[in-house]
């Protein structure tokens, strides 16, 4: 009997196949489901009513700490003038957490370096009118401005050294911001 190398070759290749095709190497597989899992633990869901909200521009003073009957804030000249020894403002060194004083009472003014506007987002944290209304600020030369919704001036402050901004309100009132 004498085969030709491609009837050998073919014979080969056919008996690969038919093996192939009857291995169990995965048929244990088929056969296996993965554990089922636990369910996650349930706790108790309560609920309490919550206040209702306050209306736009009204606060509790009693909320709010006062500050201290010895602080003092610069007054700005009537001209808008920036004061005598006022330095240059950067935005990076306006950026943090601020604690505002506005007429005796006090509260916490976040300003990031978070784009919005023509200058960076600002969040009030339980300030008085209008601080409370504050949107956004910016830096132009001495002075530092806080604006509202509308892009309106509500505050123009100058540094004062250090850590420290005084300025006025729109409406007149001294206001300080320290660290």
């Amino acid at each position: 009997m004498t085969f030709s190398k491609t009837g050998l070759v073919a014979v080969s290749l056919a008996a690969l196949v038919a093996s192939g095709c009857s291995t169990s190497r995965f048929s244990s597989m088929d056969d296996q489901q993965p554990a089922p899992l636990e369910a996650a633990p349930a706790g108790k869901v309560t609920g309490n009513q919550l206040p209702p909200p306050a209306s736009p521009g009204t606060t509790d003073p009693s909320q709010f700490p006062t500050a201290p009957a010895n602080t003092q804030v610069a007054s700005l000249p009537p001209d808008g003038a920036a004061p005598a020894g006022a330095s240059d403002v950067t935005a990076a060194s306006v950026a943090g957490v601020w604690n505002v004083s506005v007429s005796g009472q006090s509260c916490k003014v976040a300003t990031p370096q978070t784009k919005f506007g023509a200058g960076f987002r600002a969040g009030p944290l339980h300030c008085p009118a209008p601080i409370d209304g504050i949107k956004s600020w910016n830096v132009a030369g001495k002075q530092l401005t806080l604006y509202d919704e509308s892009g309106g001036a509500l505050a123009r402050l100058y540094s004062s050294g250090g850590s420290k901004f005084d300025g006025q309100t729109s409406n007149g009132q001294p206001i300080s911001l320290t660290r």
